[in-house]
């Protein structure tokens, strides 16, 4: 047998690599006819693909089916977004679909789904460049249609709740293929005058087809270039759109837009009457406080009779008095002590102890000492100092016995 022998599962490896490593079908939009739908009690979703020419398995994972927004029924036509790939387990190929919408949309939610896919891949969707909403705006710019039902919600809403904000209408169309240069044009004016603290972008509810002026790239890369944060408020809370990703806060309707950019005042009036409280009970709380300190310090004995603090600290001053006098003794006493003895090691070491004894001492006239018989000659004077004064005298010979070698 010539030729390499592949096992089974080799071979279904190979062709899941193939298929997965094809750009073709990973991911790919297959649009069908739903037949043999099957919910699994797992929360998968099992189904077949069909048209006039072909059948393909299909797989939702619970994850992905927890997201739909609709319920897939059989003979519904759709367009599934997933990838394809080889299940080794019955050697099938099928897709496994990470999204599935009703076909009908055709080109406008594909190219939906490319236009979100390509914008969250460059970062506009993150979180994290989104921006807080400042507490309480001073001045709120509108950006929508002006005679819309949304404008009148939003200013009935923003005024009912927070009367200070200063609503200012940009008007714009927000439908057909004008409105995406004016909703543009009305975010960047804003941003170049600074025109407001917070902008809300929207427009009520309609078909995909009505809203996709605020499913635009140039209406999403503006919200994404604003430096004012962005409240997108398209449509009605299931209507999700390219501006709704890359705004700084979503809201479902513009409604709720309002409610999200501006405070209750009712709220308000509470914190408020519930922090005036707080405070007025601070301040009694301290001034009681400061109260009963100054009724101790008024009961204080030396406040009450000044001169019993003067007598404390005379006693004081006594006692401090006595310590310092017998530390003074007690010190003098010591270096007295110390003073005689060292008086006494000098009187035993003094040479006039000697001299008592009858001993003398030789110097010359010039005063040095004498030490030796070899240092003094014939007729030299002399002063012999005894213990009770000095003798004069004259050196008769200096010969005489040499103590250390025995000679005289």
């Amino acid at each position: 047998m010539n030729g390499t022998v592949y096992s089974v599962g080799e071979v279904a490896g190979i062709l899941r690599e193939l298929l997965e490593g094809d750009k073709r079908l990973n991911p790919i939009y297959v649009r069908g006819e739903i037949s043999n739908y099957r919910p699994a009690s797992s929360g998968h979703h099992y189904f077949t693909l069909k048209d006039g020419d072909a059948t393909l398995k299909a797989v939702m994972f619970r994850r992905e089916a927890s997201r739909l927004r609709f319920r897939p029924e059989n003979g519904m036509k759709v367009i599934v977004l997933g990838r394809i790939s080889l299940y080794p387990a019955d050697g099938a190929v099928q897709l496994y679909a990470a999204e599935l919408s009703p076909d009908g949309i055709g080109d406008l939610h594909i190219a939906y789904e490319q236009l979100k896919a390509r914008l969250q891949a460059e970062g506009l969707f993150d979180r994290s460049r989104k921006r807080p909403l400042p507490p309480f705006p001073r001045r709120i710019a509108v950006v929508t249609s002006g005679t819309g039902a949304a404008v009148r919600d939003i200013i009935r809403v923003a005024t009912a709740r927070y009367p200070l904000a200063k609503l200012m209408i940009l008007p714009v169309r927000v439908q057909g293929a004008e409105a995406p240069p004016e909703i543009v044009s009305a975010i960047r004016f804003a941003n170049r005058h600074r025109l407001a603290d917070v902008i809300i972008a929207g427009r009520g509810g309609g078909s995909i087809e009505d809203l996709w002026a605020f499913n635009d790239e140039r209406v999403a890369r503006a919200i994404y270039a604003s430096e004012i944060p962005v409240v997108s408020a398209v449509g009605h809370e299931p209507d999700f759109t390219i501006a709704d990703f890359v705004a700084d806060v979503r809201a479902a309707t513009p409604s709720n837009a309002a409610e999200i950019v501006v405070p209750d005042r009712t709220k308000l009036t509470e914190m408020i009457t519930a922090l005036d409280k707080r405070l007025a009970a601070a301040m009694t709380s301290r001034l009681e406080g400061e109260k009963l300190h100054l009724r101790r310090l008024r009961e204080r004995r030396v406040l009450q009779d000044p001169g019993v603090y003067l007598d404390e600290r005379r006693i004081s001053l006594d006692h401090l008095s006595e310590r310092l006098g017998s530390s003074v003794q007690s010190l003098i006493a010591r270096r007295r002590g110390a003073f005689s003895a060292r008086a006494a090691a000098l009187d035993a070491m003094s040479p006039l102890k000697v001299l008592a004894r009858g001993y003398a001492i030789a110097s010359r006239e010039d005063g040095g000492l004498v030490h030796s018989r070899k240092e003094v000659s014939p007729g030299q004077r002399l002063l012999l100092r005894v213990s009770d004064g000095s003798i004069p005298c004259a050196v008769l010979d200096s010969a005489g016995k040499d103590e250390t070698d025995g000679r005289e």
